[in-house]
């Protein structure tokens, strides 16, 4: 756990968050600025700053999908869009990798 890490804080129980999944791994939560009718953050358990440090990590790897298809399913979604943001420039602002979950609109491409 990074001790200025906010989403460290939400999985140590420090900070509240919408707790929508929980398994070993990961933990799945309600975005609190959400860009889409759902938007859910899926953040492994383990500090990982960015997508190439959970590259890296096969097994961290397969829990943050295996938690992104959990969430996706006990919330009924079909159709998602799954982003990663990595790099300030590329949108980053919290530097705990995390997977953005987001539906309940049609999706357009590109993004952005």
């Amino acid at each position: 756990m990074a001790d200025d890490c906010l989403f460290c804080k939400i999985v140590a129980g420090d900070i509240p968050a919408t707790k929508l999944h929980e398994d070993d791994d990961t933990i799945a939560f309600a975005d609190l600025n959400p860009q889409a009718p759902v938007h859910i953050l899926v953040v492994p358990k383990q500090h990982i700053p960015d997508i190439a440090a959970l590259g890296a990590d096969a097994e961290a790897s397969a829990a943050v999908l295996r938690g992104i298809r959990a969430v996706a399913a006990e919330q009924g979604l079909s159709d998602f869009r799954t982003v990663f943001n990595s790099g300030a420039g590329a949108g980053q602002s919290v530097f705990h990798v995390h997977a953005h979950v987001l539906a309940g609109r049609p999706m357009s491409w590109p993004p952005g």
